[in-house]
Order: structure tokens, then sequence, then C-alpha cells
């Protein structure tokens, strides 16, 4: 009876012990499932942001096939960049035909394992490039861009924290960085409230650079946040000849790795393009260098025990295509040694993209990208 009695209880215990294991596993896989892991993705520009198609034009640009053709190269997520003028009216109520073109990517992205970080690219308010910048000096644009958030958490929210990540802003920029930070602490809080555990990205201020991330102050007690940084380092290369920056008309020479550009190189140039070229004279990049630059995202989100992301880096179609595809190297070798997760600017179309609008690869780029090479 004593033997009989032991072996239930040895049972009992046997059993209890089963349980829990298969608890504690299945919390696991559940805690893994819900959670938000990017590696490698790339940015799908002039869609619904920074563009103006409309109607079947923007409809046909960016299909399923080639979300197919994304999956297909390898990459795990997409980054959407999405503005305020397409996706709402003046009083913030949807336009829905946009709306069901962001609800359909997210669709295609789930069908083939893609996640997607939903991007708040470019508000009325605020344009990373413009002079005057409302968000920053009125209380009701401030209120307006948390009440964007809310609806866009309202048309979101039924996808898995898995599947979607928000991004609070593309690249703000205000005078200082407490402005943002302040901003930041407000529309986290906004989704917060609806949302606890979405994975929320997050960068710094004056164009996510890496020299004002030491100045970000992220909110405390939240595992769910992405760190993100921008990197187009060195300018003179990533943005050569550029229309829209001060490089337009340049096109001298530029060199990667190595000293941009020599000092005998720059007193040949015409005297119109010296000023805009002046702080790059035997000025020297390379692997390590870039390396360098990173140190501040990089201590930030190891002190904070943070995933690192970035969310744009590339190169503009024109620049020296040998120091081009150097530097994309130098880049991704970088990325694979570091474990930064990354979205290389962009997926189609625009002077970055890794194909042009009428679906020719650029593939040298590609396989660089993508690892095949």
């Amino acid at each position: 009876m004593k033997l009989y009695s032991k072996m239930m209880k040895n049972g009992f215990l046997c059993v209890m012990l089963l349980i829990t294991t298969v608890s504690y596993c299945q919390s696991s896989e559940q805690k893994k499932s819900e959670s938000f892991t990017v590696y490698k993705g790339t940015n799908i520009a002039h869609w619904l942001s920074q563009s103006g198609r409309r109607g079947e034009e923007r409809k046909q640009f960016f299909t399923k096939a080639d979300v197919k053709a994304i999956a297909a190269m390898g990459f795990d997520h997409i980054r959407l960049p999405i503005d305020e003028e397409q996706m709402w009216n003046d009083d913030v109520e949807r336009h829905d035909d946009a709306f069901e073109l962001m609800d359909n990517c997210i669709k295609w992205c789930e069908e083939y394992n893609l996640k997607v970080i939903v991007d708040l690219h470019i508000l009325r308010s605020h344009h990373f490039n413009a002079k005057e910048k409302p968000l920053w000096t009125e209380a009701k644009e401030q209120e307006k861009f948390f009440d964007l958030w809310r609806d866009l958490s309202k048309a979101l929210s039924k996808y898995p924290n898995s599947l979607v990540a928000y991004e609070l802003m593309n690249e703000a920029v205000a005078d200082d960085n407490e402005s943002w930070n302040k901003l930041l602490k407000n529309a986290f809080a906004a989704i917060r409230e609806l949302e606890p555990k979405r994975t929320i990205v997050i960068g710094s201020n004056r164009w996510q650079s890496v020299d004002t991330f030491d100045a970000l102050k992220v909110p405390e007690n939240d595992k769910n946040i992405l760190l993100s940084f921008h990197f187009y380092t060195p300018f003179l290369l990533s943005h050569y000849n550029a229309s829209w920056t001060n490089l337009k008309g340049y096109e001298g020479p530029v060199h990667y790795p190595g000293v941009l550009l020599t000092e005998k190189e720059f007193n040949t140039l015409p005297k119109n393009v010296k000023p805009s070229v002046k702080r790059y004279v035997d000025v020297k990049f390379d692997k390590e260098i870039l390396l360098e630059l990173w140190q501040k995202p990089i201590q930030k989100a190891k002190s904070l025990g943070l995933s690192l992301y970035c969310g744009e880096f590339g190169i503009i179609e024109g620049a020296p295509k040998k120091e081009a595809l150097a530097w994309y190297e130098d880049m991704m070798a970088l990325f694979k040694e570091t474990g930064i997760g990354h979205a290389n600017w962009n997926y189609k179309s625009g002077s970055f993209g890794l194909v042009a609008d009428d679906g020719t690869p650029y593939q040298e780029l590609i396989d660089i990208i993508t690892n095949k090479k």
C-alpha cells in the first residue's frame, strides 16, 4: 500500500512537471510569436508617400507581385512610408482608397511572411526639409499628430504585434532636441493607451542622425521599442549632384574608401561649386570610420537593452558606381557584424531604387543588399 502510494505521488509529480514544462514552452512560444524582430528590409517609397500618383496609377505602382518579388530577394520586412495628405483630409477624415491600399499591402506581406513598419513619413505640419514646421509651434498641430496615430491604431490594431510595428515620425527636425523629446513622449503615450504591447519605432532629432542620438529620451520601462537611425554618410557620395541639396550641379570627383576629395582636385573645381564641397576636402571615410560614427546609437541601445535598426541608407543613382558599390558592401558587412536590422532606401523608383519604375533590376546592388554576391 505504501509502495502504491509512493508510486502515485511520484506519478503526480511527473504529471505536474510535464504540465509546468508544457506551460512554460507555450508561454515562451507565445512571447516569441508576439515579438517584432526585423533583420533585412527595404523601403516602399513614392507610393503612399512623396508621390503625386493617385487612382489607378497609384494602385498599379506597387502590387502583390512586388511583395512576392521582395520576399524572393530574401527580405524579411518592408518599411512603409505614408503621408498625412495621402491618408487623411484636413479634418483627419480617412481617404478610404489609401487605407485600402495600406491594408492590402499588409495582407500581402502577411501572406509572404514579411513584417511591416508603418512609418508616418510627412505631416502637413512637418516636412523634414521645410523651413517652416508648425508642428513645433502650434499646439493644435501637435494634437492633430496624436489624433493621426489614434486613428492609425484603430485601423491597424487588428494586426498581430508580430506583424506590424509603428514608426512615430520620419526624421523629426526640431530646433532643439527637447522639443522632439516632449512630442515623442506624448505621442508614445497616446499609442500606449490603445496598444500596450505594439512595437514602436523611435528615432533621434534632426533627420534621425547618429549625431543626436545621445540626446534622445526614450520612454522608460518599455521593451517594445525599436530604436532607429538613418545613415547617408558621406553626404558627398550619397547625395551626389542631388537636385534638392546644395550639391546640385556638382559632378566632380568623390572617392570611397579613402579621402573623399583631395585639395588638388578641389582647386580645379569651378568657383560656383567650391563652397558646397569645401568641407569634404581631405576628409577620409572607410568601414572603420563608419562604425565609429554609429557608436552613439549603438551605446544608447545597449544601455537600454533595446534593439537597434537603420531605417534608411542608400546612394543616389548617378553617383560614381565603383565607390557607391564599395560603400554598400561596407554597410552590409557592418550590419552583419553588429546585428543591426536595416532597410535600404528604397525598393522601387526615385533615384535610389533596387528596381526602376518599369521593374528593371539593379542586379549588382540587389546582390550586395541581399548578400548574394
